[in-house]
């Protein structure tokens, strides 16, 4: 096997408000909407992120995101108005743990 990219799924009820969230979350619009109900955001050519209206599965998902400065992510989060608890300690690295309007996890992790 010879994968190419790796993406990850948040399953949504309301893909409007939603899409704002992820907006905020990664700091621009969706790079692709490749059917209708699909968001996709490519942060990085190996990875990335679809955001699919499936409201019976809604509020299910996890994602987990390794960024490079946990604290200005968080800092950056709070002055655009997503809530959360702040860095917590975990094993190796400290995490985020945010949720989006549907409660799916999203979970930023570093040092």
């Amino acid at each position: 096997m010879s994968i190419r990219r790796l993406l990850a799924q948040a399953t949504v009820t309301d893909l409007d408000a939603c899409e704002g969230w992820y907006a905020t979350l990664f700091d621009g619009p969706p790079q692709a909407r490749p059917m209708p109900g699909l968001l996709e955001w490519h942060p990085d050519v190996a990875f990335g992120v679809q955001v699919w209206r499936e409201p019976e599965r809604a509020g299910h998902s996890t994602v987990v995101l390794e960024v490079t400065d946990l604290d200005a992510e968080a800092d950056r989060l709070t002055a655009a108005g997503v809530g959360h608890d702040g860095p917590q300690p975990a094993s190796a690295f400290r995490i985020l743990v945010l949720a989006d309007p549907d409660g799916n996890r999203v979970v930023l992790t570093g040092e």
